[in-house]
């Protein structure tokens, strides 16, 4: 197993286009063995029942499973917003049917967390706001029936904003899955000051890294680990500090090499001596 610290280092299959053969040169290049998994494969074709085999002869072990939305519009902030997550009225009901599918494969493959993109919190828009915390509670009951957590992924909203929605929601099954890079993506503060104001909910660690937009209310740039605002190394040592105890998963979503850029940041995470 390679590890960072004492936390076991994995990799986004999402980011590898979910092609297990490319995994498999991963792993076979870097010896790692873990990975976060996106269900979506499963859910989309007839040969989901072949995928989740292989991983098993395979011998991965799943860190976390993750599920997207067909509808989701990543072009600008605007576009996400309003197609993100389990917001939008139109598709809730085939996005909740999608995430009870999603947690019945996390429980049937023995894994303890699912994370997806619920959408933007809106404290501003009290209906939305009530819409979308029954949403996640009744989802989270869902999850509860499994012995599964629903990981929250950060970025869409400030840590402050997370952490008081968590708070007045207090599931026991809801948690964090921490982004830093999409902290700085969505311009929504420091990432290592919103480690501290998680530290109860986070869970599950993506290894990703970002320059933060010139231009308010555009993307940031996403960027090879150690090259970015994050500061790899001061988070890693954030971590340290609130004793995270779970997985690293490197995350690379863009650029023409993402191959070479995991195995950067798997390097990089070796490297490490904090």
């Amino acid at each position: 197993m390679i590890k960072c610290n004492d936390w076991p280092i994995g990799v986004c299959t999402w980011s590898l286009g979910n092609d297990f053969d490319k995994v498999r040169t991963l792993t076979d290049q870097t010896q790692l063995s873990h990975i976060h998994f996106a269900v979506s494969p499963v859910l989309n074709t007839s040969d989901g029942q072949n995928l989740l085999k292989r991983i098993r002869q395979e011998g991965w072990t799943v860190t976390a499973t993750m599920i997207d939305f067909p509808q989701e519009d990543y072009t600008s902030l605007e576009s996400i917003k309003a197609t993100g997550g389990i917001v939008p009225d139109q598709y809730w009901d085939q996005n909740q049917k999608r995430v009870c599918d999603a947690i019945g494969i996390t429980s049937q493959l023995g894994v303890e967390y699912l994370s997806l993109h619920f959408g933007f919190l809106d404290p501003t828009d009290p209906n939305s706001a009530t819409k979308l915390t029954d949403r996640c509670k009744m989802l989270a009951d869902k999850a509860a029936e499994k012995n599964i957590q629903l990981l929250m992924e950060t970025g869409q909203e400030t840590a402050d904003e997370l952490r008081r929605f968590l708070e007045e929601l207090n599931h026991p099954t809801l948690a964090v899955n921490f982004d830093p890079a999409n902290m700085i993506l969505y311009d929504k503060g420091d990432p290592i000051e919103a480690v501290q104001a998680l530290t109860p909910w986070i869970k599950h660690i993506h290894i990703k890294d970002a320059l933060r937009t010139q231009t308010p209310g555009t993307w940031g740039l996403e960027v090879p680990w150690g090259t970015g605002q994050v500061g790899g190394n001061e988070f890693l040592k954030a971590l340290k500090q609130i004793k995270y105890e779970g997985a690293l998963a490197v995350e690379r979503e863009s650029g023409d090499d993402r191959l070479g850029g995991i195995k950067t940041a798997v390097d990089a995470l070796k490297a490490f001596a904090g």
